[in-house]
């Protein structure tokens, strides 16, 4: 108030000398009979819009509003007691005054607002924002209060934009950002993007990767739109931005065809495909959602976020969590005639490769006999559907995770042809993007502990796919189905993992090189080894979603179906009891000539068997024969 005061006094000084052209009206005084009011209104007027309650260093251009005001108050004023009281004051001075008053007191206050943030801006990193658009200005605006960041350059390809200014900052061209970072020393660059597509964002990114600089992003346009995430919440960009392709709008009578009004179970619910599976289901109204899960801190996870995600929607849906495993026939027998289950999606397996390989009895008791339990079960009970969660590896499996899954797929095929009130198909697909256990958070553990990352094999590639799109494919194909099919979902081009691991490690501004054989290749150009360990056990170079050439095309353009061989129950179920046999003895060399006479196209990668508890027990039992021969 005093720095306003002092102002008001100087710019009607200044708005005479202006004037007047001289400074003989200082020795009047009755001119500073004519200030006073002038200065306690201007005051008083300025406490009542706020502006002594505005902190400094958050102005913005709406103080502008308040002080304009302010002014003019202070200019009727001024001219309406230098009426009264006859003063020698002309009558332009009031207008010159205003404009002057106006202009020091804005001034005044963006330069301590300037001053204020100066000092914050010494440790702050600079950035560059990649959008000038509506997104790209709001990140600017929310990042001039961050302490983080500091941008000091917009980017666009719109060339309307280009060598404007938005928000004090210029935009360029995308092909002068390597000398904006020389220039001015940038360390990350920002997506300010929501909106754009993910074909546009790979390839924005892919143009980005070889300057080895720390790439961020604001959140999707969805999540900002449903106030999950603000446009200041910035993250690195991931994988999972750029693989998944642009998503197909699901039909919505597939997606209520097997759920809208019906009681649904998940096996498996609080794994990554059961428990997206379930966010999907219960956003279609089902009369009941059923969880059926062995591991409690999963269940409780997807329960309390089902939970809560229904009263944030308003949605009315009974969600049933039920601990149990799918190898206990009575109790799923129970609980699919407890609740009336209608539609089962069976996801719960055991999926991943090497952790079966090393307990293969384990992973066929869950995998092969957990699948018969509950479908078994279903076609008892009189369930309308059954969707079994199969996977790209049980096409011609090398491991016996793939290969129990393919004969999870026969159990289904088989029950299909004598279970005239279930309808059974199988949903073949390849990996999620962000799935417990996946390559992509392994990758990244191993990058922000500085590497090295490891990469089984130069040329090994896998097939991608988001969780959701997973999810909601598998609940159109099931809806398609009319018994015994199998779907295969379209996965587009499979990704080379020694390019995801490159790519991964140039999202985090770091530079990657390569060792092989404990020999690096440029080593003092990069930052992160990545090293080329060799295959895993059981694993392929290449994973393939059909096993013969007679896919045909279904009502949607993502699910195709397949024609795969099949067994008649008599069959199947002289494998399985030879595997059950098998299991009780833990025989697994037995288990592995059932898989390699039974029609699997299992076709191991060696002879070995990698499974922990067998090696031990012929360790053991080779040292207890050298005991009795050395005796």
């Amino acid at each position: 108030m005093f720095a306003d005061a002092v102002l008001m006094v100087l710019c009607f000084i200044a708005a005479m000398v202006l004037r007047l052209e001289n400074l003989r009206f200082l020795a009047d005084p009755h001119i500073w009979l004519v200030l006073l009011p002038a200065i306690l209104g201007t005051l008083a007027m300025f406490n009542i819009l706020g502006l002594y309650r505005s902190v400094i260093r958050y102005i913005n251009a709406h103080v502008m509003r308040a002080i304009l005001a302010g002014v003019i108050v202070s200019a009727v004023l001024l001219f309406i007691t230098a009426q009264i009281l006859s003063a020698p004051v002309p009558r332009s001075v009031p207008g010159i005054y205003a404009l002057l008053l106006f202009f020091a007191t804005s001034t005044l206050r963006f330069l301590m607002r300037g001053l204020f943030r100066r000092n914050r801006l010494r440790d702050r990193q600079p950035v560059i924002i990649y959008g000038a658009g509506e997104a790209g200005r709001q990140l600017a605006t929310a990042l001039a209060h961050d302490c983080e960041h500091v941008p000091l350059a917009f980017v666009d390809d719109d060339p309307h934009l280009q060598q404007n200014w938005i928000e004090g900052k210029k935009v360029y061209a995308p092909d002068q950002i390597p000398q904006l970072i020389d220039r001015m020393s940038i360390s990350c660059i920002l997506l300010a993007i929501p909106s754009t597509s993910r074909a546009r964002r790979r390839e924005i990114v892919s143009r980005l990767e070889p300057l080895n600089i720390e790439i961020r992003t604001i959140p999707g346009i969805a999540d900002i739109v449903d106030g999950r995430a603000t446009y200041s919440d910035l993250r690195r960009v991931t994988p999972e931005d750029l693989l998944g392709r642009e998503p197909v709008p699901p039909r919505a009578d597939l997606m209520a065809r097997n759920i809208t009004g019906k009681v649904v179970l998940v096996s498996g619910a609080g794994g990554s495909i059961g428990a997206e599976l379930c966010r999907q289901i219960i956003r279609h109204d089902p009369a009941a959602l059923v969880l059926l899960e062995v591991s409690e801190f999963a269940l409780y996870t997807i329960t309390n976020d089902l939970r809560e995600t229904l009263e944030h929607e308003g949605r009315d849906v009974p969600v049933e969590p039920i601990l149990g495993s799918v190898q206990n026939p009575g109790r799923v027998r129970a609980i699919l005639r407890s609740f009336g289950v209608q539609t089962v999606y069976h996801a719960a397996a055991y999926k991943h490769v090497v952790l079966v390989e090393e307990n293969v009895v384990e992973g066929i008791r869950n995998n092969v006999f957990g699948t018969q339990v509950i479908a078994e079960a279903a076609a008892e009970t009189g369930v309308e559907s059954f969707i079994l969660i199969s996977t790209d590896k049980a096409v011609r499996p090398t491991n016996f995770m793939g290969a129990s899954k393919r004969m999870a797929e026969l159990v289904c095929q088989a029950l299909a042809k004598e279970a005239p009130h279930t309808t059974f198909s199988m949903v073949r697909f390849g990996n999620v993007l962000g799935s417990s256990g996946s390559v992509i958070p392994r990758f990244r553990a191993q990058i922000e502990q500085g590497g090295p990352v490891t990469v089984t094999h130069r040329d090994i590639t896998r097939f991608f796919m988001t969780i959701p799109e997973a999810a909601q494919l598998v609940i159109q194909a099931g809806a398609m189905a009319r018994g015994g099919d199998v779907f295969v979902l379209d996965m587009g081009e499979p990704v080379r993992i020694l390019d995801l691991a490159q790519t991964m490690i140039r999202l985090h501004g770091l530079k990657p090189y390569i060792v092989e054989d404990g020999i690096a290749a440029n080593s003092a150009d990069g930052d992160i080894p990545i090293r080329i360990v060799g295959l895993n056990k059981g694993e392929k170079l290449y994973e393939e979603l059909l096993i013969g050439d007679n896919a045909h095309s279904t009502e949607h353009p993502r699910i195709m179906a397949a024609t795969e061989v099949s067994l008649s129950r008599d069959e199947l179920r002289r494998y399985l009891d030879r595997m059950t046999s098998a299991c009780q003895n833990f025989d697994i060399a037995e288990l592995r000539r059932i898989f390699l006479q039974a029609p699997l196209a299992y076709r191991p990668t060696g002879d070995d068997i990698h499974d922990l508890m067998w090696n031990s027990t012929r360790d053991h039992q080779q040292e207890v024969t050298l005991e009795k021969v050395g005796a």
